[in-house]
């Protein structure tokens, strides 16, 4: 693993488990709806039962996900598709809470690169959870649900954000937290990097084929901007 830096022109991010905690967005609501089954929990948390099904969860969608892209099926489950990949999607932005080091990075890296986010959440949805944590203004554009015709782990995205970005798809960066991110950017041909602050776990990311693994995204942003390292296109 390891990416060229020389390569890069712009990043794309992820926004849910890679920019912004959903995660535990979704375990509050999991934990409320299952502490409404009162006496058949046995006497489990409901906050500790929701947490685990929430991440055994992730990799079983994601597995499907690009089975189904595998095997050529997505052109008939499409719309099925699609709404595996925006359950992640759904959480209110007031439940949600940054990433750590997640704002930093994004002020870090804005100085030097074009950025832009590819997300599975709806339009209104992305830029009420990005504006309501004032991180939009560090992207020049935003790729949503029905920004391409196919959600990730299909490439239409980055290679809409690529469009948008003047930026050939090679020369991009995809950051994400999940197999669906690292799939998505190696079809489209660019560079990826897994982040480890969401549901992505180090094996399936590396087995996706991820160029490189962070803790989060302070990290990726350390080692981009690293002085030691020539950085061509930083202005």
């Amino acid at each position: 693993m390891g990416l060229d830096i020389t390569r890069i022109q712009a990043i794309c991010f992820d926004i849910d488990g890679s920019l912004v905690d959903t995660d535990d967005a979704y375990v509050e609501r999991l934990a409320g709806w299952l502490a409404r089954l009162g006496r058949l929990l046995r006497g489990s948390d409901p906050q500790h039962l929701a947490r685990r099904l929430v991440m055994a969860a992730e990799s079983p969608i994601n597995t499907l996900v690009t089975w189904m892209d595998w095997l050529h099926l997505d052109q008939i489950l499409g719309p099925g598709m699609d709404a595996l990949h925006r359950l992640r999607g759904v959480s209110p932005p007031a439940r949600a809470r940054l990433i750590p080091g997640a704002r930093s990075a994004l002020e870090r890296l804005a100085r030097h690169y074009p950025l832009a986010v590819v997300t599975a959440r709806e339009q209104s949805s992305a830029l009420d959870i990005l504006r309501s944590h004032a991180l939009a203004k560090h992207f020049a554009c935003i790729a949503t649900a029905r920004s391409a015709r196919r959600a990730k782990p299909h490439p239409g995205p980055i290679l809409w954000a690529s469009a948008q970005l003047g930026c050939p798809a090679h020369a991009l960066l995809m950051v994400g937290d999940t197999t669906v991110d690292i799939l998505s950017g190696r079809r489209a041909g660019a560079q990826t990097a897994g982040l480890l602050c969401g549901f992505g776990r180090q094996e399936e990311l590396m087995r996706a084929g991820a160029d490189i693994i962070f803790p989060g995204p302070g990290a990726l942003a350390d080692y981009l901007l690293w002085t030691g390292r020539p950085q061509p296109g930083i202005v």
